[in-house]
């Protein structure tokens, strides 16, 4: 995944903050508190995680969202000072608050700040003084995905949204069908994923419409999750922001 600079809110400068990590020294860390569960594991995120604080978090609104950070030899010699780029998947709750703005990477994504050999010595530290920016998520020829809740049923559906272009994250969804009359919106249930009762004799395949939160773009995804969809199951549009 490569990142953009992003002028005006999603842009700025580097500003101060913090990071430690957590999961194994090579993990991916998770996508649990966003609902984005194992796909943290593979391309186009490839590990390269963090679980944020509440002001990064925001209530599950900054999931999908894209930071570069990095670490400086000013303030410790094991930097390698390039910026890495991280999505936010997960939560850092509790203490990781006593700071204003704390990344608690993977494994994975926390030795990559530091020289070409040293991420072992690195992640012995445990926990350093960063340098983070919010970049563009810029995710090549990789449409939305919906990864479908476990605990939807004919009447309710649920799903995680990811891979979102550009802002990453999601300030509206919606969903429509051939006899839904119209979209139906849905509401944020928790991290990326959002939900929908669906009315008696609505039926899939369904169509689902994206907005962003900073740029209020809109991507939608005709027939996406087809009638017969599976709970677990993640579903690759062929459009993005």
């Amino acid at each position: 995944m490569a990142s953009q600079i992003i002028n005006g809110t999603l842009g700025g400068g580097f500003s101060a903050g913090v990071a430690t990590w957590y999961d194994s020294p090579t993990g991916p860390g998770s996508g649990g508190a966003c609902g984005f569960e194992n796909d943290v594991a593979y391309a186009p995120y490839n590990g390269m995680t963090a679980a944020g604080n509440r002001n990064i978090f925001q209530s599950g609104k900054g999931c999908g969202v894209c930071y570069q950070v990095k670490c400086t030899k000013a303030t410790n010699s094991l930097c390698s000072e390039n910026p890495v780029t991280v999505t936010v998947t997960n939560e850092c709750p509790g203490t990781c608050n006593n700071e204003a703005f704390h990344f608690d990477l993977s494994g994975i994504a926390f030795g990559a700040l530091a020289n070409p050999g040293q991420a072992d010595p690195m992640r012995k530290l445990g926990r350093i003084d960063i340098e983070y920016q919010r970049v563009q998520c810029t995710y090549s020829n990789i449409g939305i995905q919906f990864k479908i809740d476990k605990g939807s049923n004919v009447n309710y559906l649920a799903f995680a949204i990811e891979f979102v272009n550009g802002d990453g994250d999601i300030g509206s969804a919606a969903i429509s069908s051939s006899n839904s009359n119209g979209w139906l919106s849905m509401k944020q249930s928790w991290g990326a994923t959002w939900s929908v009762g669906i009315p008696e004799g609505v039926s899939g395949p369904y169509s689902v419409k994206v907005t962003t939160i900073e740029s209020q773009k809109t991507a939608i995804a005709n027939n996406v999750i087809p009638a017969n969809w599976s709970k677990g199951q993640n579903y690759r549009s062929n459009v993005n922001v």
